[in-house]
């Protein structure tokens, strides 16, 4: 089972969407500046995640919600 996952930093509300088979690790890698992109906005916190049955369908997922449409939809329906 794959996890994708969106983090929200707690000072400027910066979005991060990503896939993990474990997301309590991969958060923690977040907030240790293990990430290129996450450690210039350090602290995260996980704020939607879905399960999904491959990595194929978990790559798709997070694709979409990368997208304009799926931005759109995470906060309409989870007010993210």
């Amino acid at each position: 089972m794959i996890t994708v996952y969106v983090l929200k930093n707690k000072i400027n509300e910066e979005h991060y969407t990503g896939i993990s088979s474990d997301p309590s690790r991969r958060l923690i890698e977040h907030n240790t500046g293990k990430n290129r992109f996450t450690k210039a906005f350090i602290p995260w916190h996980i704020v939607y995640t879905e399960f999904q049955p491959d990595y194929l369908t978990a790559r798709k997922r997070e694709k979409y919600l990368k997208s304009g449409a799926g931005r759109r939809w995470l906060k309409k329906e989870h007010n993210i």
